[in-house]
């Protein structure tokens, strides 16, 4: 299977709304509730258009299998040159190598924009995606404990970071 890793087109956002909200529906990697809506994801896609954020698809020829992006830290004008991202592949397409893709081009692009750091930020019992970073050099930097709540738990989130420069 060849899997091309290209900009996100607008006509990629239902295939990118189904891996969300399945994550959102059966996993503690997003910390939503409540499915996303088209519009909700739509209004997503144009905001990062708008803020010059990458938004990145992995394509098998027939659909989009997975995608990534990063955007701005925390809104504050000291945090530009740091960035948060996010991958995600569909739980169909997953342990192919699609990840580490995504996770490259990136790491690629953020380097390319002048970014300074990359932050992930995971839950605490996702040890895949932990070691997942790990492999790209991210290094553990703290945990918030009991930070969110799902599925009657309480969920601690580790962040991890990974220098550009």
């Amino acid at each position: 299977m060849k899997i091309i890793i290209r900009q996100a087109k607008k006509k990629d956002i239902a295939e990118i709304l189904e891996i969300v909200n399945y994550e959102i529906l059966n996993s503690t990697v997003l910390y939503d509730y409540q499915e996303r809506t088209y519009q909700q994801q739509l209004r997503w896609f144009e905001q990062k258009q708008i803020d010059g954020m990458p938004i990145i698809v992995a394509d098998d020829g027939n659909r989009v299998i997975g995608f990534g992006t990063y955007g701005i830290f925390r809104p504050w004008d000291a945090y530009q040159f740091s960035v948060e991202h996010s991958v995600y592949v569909d739980k169909d397409s997953r342990a192919n190598g699609i990840g580490k893709k995504l996770l490259t081009k990136l790491i690629e692009l953020a380097k390319e924009n002048g970014f300074h750091t990359m932050i992930a930020g995971v839950d605490s019992s996702n040890e895949k995606s932990f070691e997942f970073h790990k492999k790209f050099g991210f290094e553990e930097i703290g945990t918030f404990k009991e930070v969110g709540f799902k599925f009657n738990k309480w969920l601690d989130l580790r962040f991890l970071q990974l220098f550009l420069k």
